[in-house]
């Protein structure tokens, strides 16, 4: 059933309800422009209130009415994701967003169902291979955030005279692994002699996980922790221990006052903004889009002076010139070994066809082409000075 068909029916039912005086015609038939969104959690998930605020900030700059906003709050990674979609379509949404990555291939098999209606995906893989018209991927360029949110971890720790720091790992997938990676070589920029340990806790929003896994991390020796996992958690167990924290997905400082530090975060409005203004119009939308620091899509926290390293500030400031000028690159092939060599050419599996086998040559000019062939990271290396326990 496409849209067109799929509203017909539901207005059909509602203008049948008319009679018995529960609703009119009139509100049955409004085609007024509707936009629907799909996460996995609520507001209590630090990675869903970033896209609840990017939404909701999207709505401002629009101008649109509550009444054309449909939010859908956790919506599982499995059919109930395609349901939602659906529902939403016959409620007359005409362009649906989701918000993790198990979304995909429900997301996608909604695109195919409902033509008419647009799909986009954020940290999908699939939008470029699909041959779907309507189905579209959508990341940032966060690497360069998390390398920007390294440095002042670095900067703390050479602070303190310390090496050693840890980090708090969802999955062992491509985006945590460009994510800690970028973070690592932030802070190795400035502390050369810096280590990390990585530890998952295989799931992306775990209070109790994230918590005892970043105190595990601080009893082996870690003198600071970072993560890529959604709750407060880890941030918590930093604030009680007294360590510094780098988070993700927007500031801690309230709840962490004494050992926030930072936090890197996508910023998706101007993502909500492009894709439903050409929706609107009824133009294309770009089938792999990637935001970057140019765009507004990668974004920082202010920094808290209680507890960064004096001169974060303007460290940060400089470094982030030289990215946005392109002067440095982040997965420069000079800053890193595998196994005390320096790669010179690396396959990765940017065309995901479900069989995990690497086929585009990523590593060019000297450097890892990151979030450049799709916009999904598909930096899978453990490079040298990085230990990951699964």
């Amino acid at each position: 059933m496409n849209k067109k068909f799929a509203t017909l029916a539901v207005a059909a039912t509602m203008c049948a309800a008319s009679f018995a005086g529960l609703v009119g015609c009139d509100d049955a038939a409004n085609d007024e422009f509707k936009v629907g969104f799909i996460f996995l959690h609520d507001e209590n998930s630090t990675y869903d209130l970033n896209f609840i605020n990017a939404a909701k900030e999207a709505q401002r700059q629009l101008g649109l009415s509550d009444s054309q906003i449909l939010f859908r709050t956790g919506v599982e990674e499995g059919n109930e994701c395609y349901t939602t979609c659906a529902e939403l379509v016959d409620l007359g949404c005409d362009i649906i967003f989701a918000d993790s990555f198990g979304h995909e291939s429900y997301m996608l098999k909604a695109a195919k169902e409902f033509p008419d209606v647009q799909f986009c995906h954020a940290t999908g893989t699939q939008a470029h291979t699909s041959g779907t018209a309507n189905y579209h991927n959508a990341f940032a360029s966060i690497y360069e955030g998390r390398y920007l949110a390294g440095v002042a971890a670095g900067m703390k720790l050479k602070e303190l005279g310390e090496t050693k720091m840890g980090y708090v790992g969802a999955f062992p997938y491509a985006e945590v692994v460009s994510g800690f990676t970028s973070f690592y070589l932030g802070a190795k920029s400035v502390c050369a002699d810096v280590t990390m340990e990585v530890s998952y806790t295989n799931s992306w929003y775990d209070y109790d996980a994230e918590k005892q896994t970043a105190q595990a991390l601080i009893a082996k020796g870690c003198k600071l922790i970072s993560q890529h996992a959604d709750s407060m958690g880890a941030p918590s167990a930093c604030e009680d221990a007294g360590v510094p924290n780098v988070s993700y997905n927007g500031s801690t400082v309230a709840n962490c006052p004494n050992t926030f530090i930072v936090s890197s975060r996508i910023d998706w409005s101007p993502y909500f903004v492009y894709a439903i203004s050409a929706a609107q119009k009824n133009e294309a939308i770009d089938t792999d889009w990637t935001g970057t620091i140019a765009t507004g899509s990668v974004q920082l926290s202010e920094i808290n002076s209680k507890a960064a390293a004096a001169g974060t500030e303007e460290k940060l400031k400089a470094v982030m010139d030289q990215l946005k000028a392109g002067t440095l690159h982040v997965f420069d092939t000079a800053n890193f070994t595998v196994g005390g060599k320096t790669l010179s050419s690396y396959l990765a599996d940017v065309d995901d066809m479900g069989d995990f086998k690497p086929e585009t040559e990523v590593i060019k000019n000297g450097y890892f082409h990151e979030s450049e062939y799709r916009s999904a990271p598909y930096f899978d290396i453990i490079i040298d000075g990085i230990v990951s326990n699964s």
